[in-house]
């Protein structure tokens, strides 16, 4: 008489999480395989070592030139960055700046697209 699969699945589905842990263990042992190798295989994969490129996360926007409306521009930077007006205005001033750092690609352009509205020249790194 042969154990079908639905018979050990069944038994398996049966364990507390401490008699399963114990039972895999066990196999391990017995069989000699451990179950974390398939795991670190895996995840060696996913990240492809060193050739895979990384995935650029934050953006930086830069003033590159404030354009001719140099005032909207100030009041951009002020919103932007929560600057007083002496600091907006030198930054606008030492333009190419950077404004904002550590932002999420969204928000990056969206920022870029308030400057751009003004004339400004902006740079996302």
């Amino acid at each position: 008489m042969a154990i079908e699969r639905a018979d050990i699945i069944d038994y398996i589905k049966n364990l507390t999480v401490l008699e399963l842990s114990e039972l895999v263990k066990e196999l391990e042992d017995v069989l000699g395989v451990s179950a974390a190798a398939p795991t670190a295989m895996v995840a060696a994969a996913a990240g492809g070592g060193a050739a895979a490129e990384e995935v650029q996360t934050e953006f930086a926007v830069e003033l590159t030139a404030p354009g001719d409306k140099k005032i909207q521009a100030i009041k951009i930077v002020r919103e932007v960055t929560g600057l007083g007006l002496k600091e907006a205005k030198s930054k606008v001033e030492e333009a190419p700046v950077v404004i904002k750092e550590g932002l999420p690609k969204e928000e990056a352009e969206a920022i870029k697209e308030k400057f751009e509205a003004v004339g400004a020249s902006i740079t996302i790194k």
